[in-house]
């Protein structure tokens, strides 16, 4: 019994640990959207699904028990500090969360880029107006940046560090990213191929976190990766097209759908796959993203 419960470490095994974070914030997240309801039904405030204020609303409440029992599952199951998790503010924070920003950037703009060299996009500046593209650019930033943190907090949080801790670094990926293709199911128009981009792009995540040990860092790639996709490019996010009202540029897409993704957007090509893997790659190898050793030396392997 004492096997099935604890390693050679007499620590409880990952998938315990895992099960325990995945209850205590599946508890707490319904408490506090039970709360977020009540309050909005109360102010009479309509927030349909998929609606720009539903996504901050629903991230909020997620992001919360994420972090939270994702530290209290490390404090008290594998006595780690805070700092562990990847999402203190450490030395440097900053300036992983600008070059994953960069990252993110780059990869988007390499996929729009294969997409446009075959004809499949082209571009039209939007003629909305400086107010109103400019408002729509600072709100969807928001709603993304706070979308994307709850999401790389919950996927490449406790969850995979904590599998990683254990020498299962590669369970730990493919779990999770199967995980975060399956939840993106749900999207308008999604299909074989972008979930398959989705559960790539769950690998691309988790390599960039476990080469850098920051959440600073694939945060700031999921961000501007879906900030640029929609707010700068125009083109639908993982099928979502209310988030950004006025986009800075206009898409034109002449198909065909395995090339551009069409009404799911870009993920859903292949000009996506090829941009990620390349990127990932990339990633792997680059010398100089390192992880900060205050934090490396807390999510090395336990045995």
């Amino acid at each position: 019994m004492n096997f099935l419960l604890f390693d050679k470490s007499d620590r409880l095994r990952s998938g315990w640990r895992v099960a325990i974070f995945l209850f205590g914030f599946i508890f707490v997240a319904i408490l506090l959207g039970t709360a977020a309801k009540a309050v909005f039904t109360a102010l009479q405030i309509d927030a349909p699904p998929k609606s720009s204020t539903f996504l901050v609303i629903n991230a909020i409440v997620s992001l919360i028990p994420a972090i939270l029992i994702g530290w209290l599952c490390g404090k008290l199951l594998e006595n780690l500090p805070f700092r562990a998790l990847g999402a203190a503010f450490t030395n440097g924070w900053w300036k992983n969360w600008i070059l994953g920003n960069v990252f993110g950037a780059l990869t988007l703009s390499a996929a729009v880029a294969i997409v446009y060299l075959f004809g499949g996009l082209r571009f039209v500046l939007n003629d909305a107006g400086t107010e109103t593209v400019t408002r729509s650019l600072a709100l969807s930033f928001f709603v993304f940046g706070v979308a994307s943190a709850f999401e790389e907090a919950l996927f490449r949080g406790y969850i995979l560090q904590t599998f990683a801790r254990s020498g299962l670094a590669w369970l730990a990926i493919l779990l999770t990213s199967l995980l975060f293709g399956f939840v993106h199911l749900d999207n308008p128009d999604a299909g074989i191929f972008s979930t398959l981009n989705t559960i790539l792009a769950g690998v691309w995540f988790s390599v960039a976190y476990l080469k850098t040990r920051n959440l600073w860092f694939v945060w700031g790639m999921h961000l501007m990766w879906n900030w640029m996709q929609g707010s700068f490019f125009g083109i639908e996010v993982s099928g979502l097209t209310g988030i950004t009202t006025a986009p800075l540029l206009r898409e034109i897409d002449h198909g065909p759908i395995w090339l551009t993704g069409e009404a799911y957007g870009i993920e859903g090509g292949i000009a996506c796959t090829i941009a990620l893997v390349i990127s990932t790659i990339a990633i792997y190898f680059m010398p100089f993203l390192k992880s900060d050793e205050t934090i490396t030396t807390k999510t090395v392997p336990i045995a």
